[in-house]
């Protein structure tokens, strides 16, 4: 039971941050008048690995489950993984005006 509790909680987390922390690049975009139809999928992407790093490193101890593979991504990897989600954050502008 503790496994789809844990589970249903990873999807409200994922559905809450990625519609709250999604529409803030989207707002910033469309008000510069950069196509997010279009070049929109690379900030989105950009927003999962974030909530992905924050819940491997943070959220995931403080739920039900209490089994194995409940440890931090290290460090190495967060890192990346954290300056991929930003280039994919700023792609939007950058193939905007290459493009265009």
């Amino acid at each position: 039971m503790r496994v789809v509790l844990e589970l249903l909680r990873i999807i409200f987390i994922f559905a809450i941050l990625v519609t709250v922390l999604g529409g803030i690049p989207y707002g910033i975009y469309s008000s510069i008048g950069i196509n997010t139809d279009k070049y929109g999928w690379t900030a989105i992407l950009g927003v999962f690995i974030l909530i992905f790093v924050l819940y491997r490193n943070k959220l995931q101890f403080s739920g039900w489950y209490i089994g194995k593979g409940r440890e931090k991504l290290p460090k190495g990897v967060s890192k990346t993984l954290l300056i991929f989600a930003i280039t994919l954050l700023l792609c939007p502008p950058i193939l905007h005006y290459l493009f265009s």
